[in-house]
């Protein structure tokens, strides 16, 4: 039986240090999200910080449109970084968890 705790003690920290080295990698990830005709572009990283925006010249003269257009692709980008995120990061603490009846369903 200790051997076992201690097995899975190893296990839970060699799935801690894979889920260190996702989120570095989750770095250097990048996504584009574009608004409807390429007004706005947003360059977002797996782990949701921004990188870049670009904003076509067209938006400019229009601040109420130009705000609309900003918080609808960032959103936007984000939940497609959340999602790759949490799937990159799901798959990698599901490897490393102990076969325990029942806990599979919480990783779907």
């Amino acid at each position: 039986m200790f051997g076992d705790m201690m097995g899975m003690m190893g296990k839970l920290k060699e799935t801690q240090q894979k889920v260190e080295a996702t989120k570095k990698r989750l770095d250097t990830v990048t996504l584009e999200e574009s608004s409807s005709e390429d007004l706005v572009k947003v360059i977002i990283t797996a782990n949701r910080e921004v990188k870049q925006i670009i904003i076509d010249d067209s938006l400019l003269e229009d601040k109420e449109q130009l705000e609309d257009f900003l918080i609808m692709t960032v959103n936007k980008a984000i939940a497609k970084a959340t999602q790759v995120n949490e799937a990159e990061l799901g798959a990698v603490a599901k490897e490393g968890m102990p076969n325990i009846p029942g806990m599979d369903s919480l990783f779907k």
